[in-house]
């Protein structure tokens, strides 16, 4: 469900009155990937405005995989990240590194999303390993090329090595067709990418770090999604069902150009716990779209979090301050509602099977965790994905 054009000039009409009644703290913290990421210009743009609004200082902490977003606000050292699909749906899930024992299922809750369409998320290749796979300029490169090359791993990142695994199976290869390279987090693949150690890393393409390596002597490329290949995407899509394929026109090697056939998701994804005030999730979700004017333009990509923007029936539930702001201005509906509560109660079945299986304490709790977490889901009517 996205909202419409007549809601949104609603919106806009009432805005003056509505700014008046924004109250947030005088000082917000929120999470974002490192310096150089979409999330963290985002989230710079994003507190200059409020800072000029509401005299608000936002203070962005850079983490280098979901795992770093996510632990602050589990712990309540900041009040919203501005997260991925790792620390909103894999959280949400207990998949992959929150699937150790000491995460599980995590209670997630979005307050906005940026639905842009303009930008890609993808695995990016260095333009220099074109020539390896014997095509000079990259033309004809495609994701199958990569067979044999070394390939970003980012520890702690599931969303990451998750998203890598599906550009892979788009190209009917998986993480044994290629060579797995470690790397610390988002910025250190990236500068892996520029300085050889690695052929191929995921970033969206607005990144800096992008940017970057267009500049650098090894170049970047994104190779191309056919939208039309039915047998690719459903490959794709079996590893990472949020993905869609799309032109991005934003992003480097991009920029200026009619753009590239790709794939994304929303990204970044304001986000926090469902234990956080109401009233704060509340006003920070109306700040976002009363102050948008004020920071839209300000970072590649960051018009995405306009109002026409935002879909209501993704894969984690909203807030219930956000709701309520969203019922204010008339674009939640009926739809809206009874997809979030199915959200909610998929996120208590896991919670469920989670609490059930740490009292059962077994010694392979991986193996047992897979194997609990997909019998709660089927047994409860949900979609089994992982």
């Amino acid at each position: 469900m996205r909202v419409t054009s007549l809601a949104v000039s609603l919106c806009l009409a009432a805005m003056p009155a509505l700014a008046q009644q924004v109250e947030l703290p005088k000082q917000l913290t929120w999470t974002a990937y490192g310096t150089g990421s979409a999330g963290y210009n985002q989230s710079i743009a994003i507190g200059a405005a409020l800072q000029e609004a509401l005299d608000v200082n936002l203070r962005v902490l850079p983490g280098k995989n979901d795992i770093a977003r996510t632990e602050p606000l589990r712990q309540g050292k900041v009040q919203f990240s501005a997260n991925g699909v790792g620390g909103s749906f894999m959280a949400q899930e207990g998949v992959f590194q929150f699937g150790a024992e000491n995460w599980g299922p995590q209670p997630v809750r979005i307050l906005a999303a940026n639905n842009g369409g303009a930008v890609g998320l993808s695995l990016a290749v260095a333009a220099e390993a074109c020539e390896k796979a014997g095509k000079p300029g990259c033309e004809g490169f495609t994701y199958s090329d990569l067979k044999g090359m070394r390939v970003a791993w980012v520890k702690g990142a599931p969303a990451l090595n998750v998203n890598n695994q599906a550009y892979l199976a788009y190209g009917g290869l998986t993480w044994d067709d290629v060579e797995r390279v470690e790397f610390g987090g988002f910025g250190d693949s990236w500068a892996g990418m520029i300085d050889g150690s690695v052929d191929a890393a995921f970033a969206s393409t607005n990144s800096g770090r992008a940017y970057e390596a267009e500049s650098g002597p090894r170049g970047v490329f994104w190779p191309p999604i056919d939208a039309n290949d039915a047998a690719g995407l459903e490959r794709m899509q079996e590893i990472a069902p949020f993905f869609s394929p799309m032109i991005a026109t934003v992003g480097a090697t991009i920029d200026g150009t009619p753009g590239t056939p790709t794939a994304g998701y929303a990204y970044p994804v304001l986000m926090t716990y469902a234990a956080q005030d109401e009233d704060l999730t509340y006003n920070m979700t109306k700040a976002m779209n009363v102050f948008f004017d004020g920071f839209a333009g300000n970072a590649p990509g960051i018009n995405g979090w306009a109002l026409d923007k935002q879909n209501f029936q993704w894969v984690a539930p909203y807030h219930d301050g956000a709701i309520r702001y969203y019922k204010e201005i008339g674009v939640w509906n009926d739809a809206a509602q009874a997809h979030n509560d199915t959200l909610i109660a998929r996120q208590a079945a896991l919670s469920a099977a989670w609490s059930e299986l740490k009292a059962e304490n077994p010694d392979n709790w991986a193996e047992a965790w897979d194997q609990k977490r997909r019998d709660a889901l089927s047994a409860g009517g949900f979609g089994v994905v992982f």
